[in-house]
């Protein structure tokens, strides 16, 4: 099996040098935080959803007129930042769903009078629209929150009919670029006239790339479901259901971390630490292992990476012995059984022949 390349553009890799060429600016943080500084004293947040904000902070406890829980943050390499992608669910009857009706072009055509009415379509999708704010507190010595950034995201979201379920929790999500650091993001879904909130509070670091100088770790490590390619890179902070961006990717996470028999495991992860040669090139080795307790069920070949920046696809396939009676003994290939199993990640990095251990749980059902 050989390591995928082309799910990975040529433009991630370019931001992964870019990451790497940030390490040696560091130092310039100080002069970035006078120009951030300059930048929070534009309020993006109306006054009512600050004080709501600012009620709940004490003990992480905010309204929940809307019912909202940031369950998981992910964190992957970008331009002199790190793009932060928040996941939380929130119950779709909570955000007001209405269906959305249209008018065929050709009725619009045919409409000659006043007293004429076209014909409507049937309603083929339902339709949300509501706001979101996000305060970026960064976490001082003394756990302190500073209020760091403030962002309103004005949300728009249309669901097929046919797929849409009021009393399901969806997952949506919304991605946001920030420098290394300690933070409590107080996030706040509110109604468009401001009369309902859901407000969520969620605390995470992201790591400095420059303390790991002699030793690997990675950036927190999930699975995909599906990942498409956008023609462009979002302008603009969006708030999306079901999925999340980075960079051209369009990914669609499989949160569970259940698979069935047969499918893939599609992983994704940037390696810190990696040291790239003289000619600005990565030598990375990475074996990957299906246990199950200390039984060994896949192992596949090692992979070589020339990116620190992982994206490769593993097909659950055992190959198993059989023999019967007195013919020979051969090989096949099966899927992997149902259960509950552990991927074991051992990364070496072959230039500067630091190694690094990662291990993340499944089930198969």
């Amino acid at each position: 099996m050989k390591a995928k390349g082309i799910i990975v553009p040529i433009l991630l890799i370019a931001l992964v040098l870019s990451l790497t060429a940030s390490l040696s600016v560091a130092a310039q943080q100080k002069d970035k935080k006078k120009e951030q500084a300059k930048q929070q004293e534009k309020v993006f947040i109306p006054k009512e959803v600050k004080s709501a904000i600012q009620e709940g902070l004490a003990d992480r406890q905010g309204r929940q007129d809307i019912p909202v829980k940031i369950f998981q943050s992910l964190y992957l390499p970008a331009r002199e930042n790190f793009q932060v992608v928040f996941l939380m669910n929130i119950k779709n009857s909570a955000l007001r769903f209405a269906p959305v009706t249209a008018v065929p072009a050709e009725a619009k055509a045919e409409k000659k009078g006043p007293q004429e009415t076209p014909a409507q379509e049937a309603v083929e999708k339902q339709q949300a629209s509501f706001s979101v704010f996000l305060q970026f507190n960064r976490l001082n010595d003394a756990g302190e929150p500073e209020v760091f950034k403030e962002v309103y995201v004005p949300a728009n979201i249309q669901v097929p009919t046919a797929e849409f379920d009021p009393e399901k929790e969806d997952v949506y999500s919304v991605g946001y670029p920030l420098p290394f650091g300690h933070y409590l993001l107080a996030a706040a879904v509110t109604s468009v006239d401001l009369q309902q909130m859901g407000i969520a509070y969620h605390e995470f670091t992201i790591p400095d790339p420059s303390q790991f100088t002699k030793t690997l770790d990675t950036t927190p490590i999930f699975f995909v479901k599906q990942m498409d390619q956008m023609e462009a890179v979002e302008q603009r902070t969006i708030f999306h259901r079901g999925l999340f961006t980075y960079s051209v990717l369009k990914i669609v996470p499989n949160i569970e971390k259940v698979f069935q028999p047969g499918e893939n495991l599609d992983i994704f992860f940037f390696i810190f630490g990696a040291q790239p040669n003289q000619s600005q090139q990565y030598d990375i080795e990475i074996n990957f292992e299906i246990k199950q307790g200390e039984q060994s069920s896949i192992k596949w070949s090692a992979q070589t990476y020339n990116s620190p920046l992982i994206s490769q696809p593993l097909p659950m396939k055992q190959t198993v012995r059989i023999k019967k009676g007195e013919e020979p003994e051969r090989t096949e290939q099966r899927d992997l059984p149902a259960g509950s199993y552990t991927l074991v990640i051992n990364i070496l990095d072959k230039i500067s022949q630091y190694t690094g251990v990662k291990t993340v749980e499944l089930t198969v059902k």
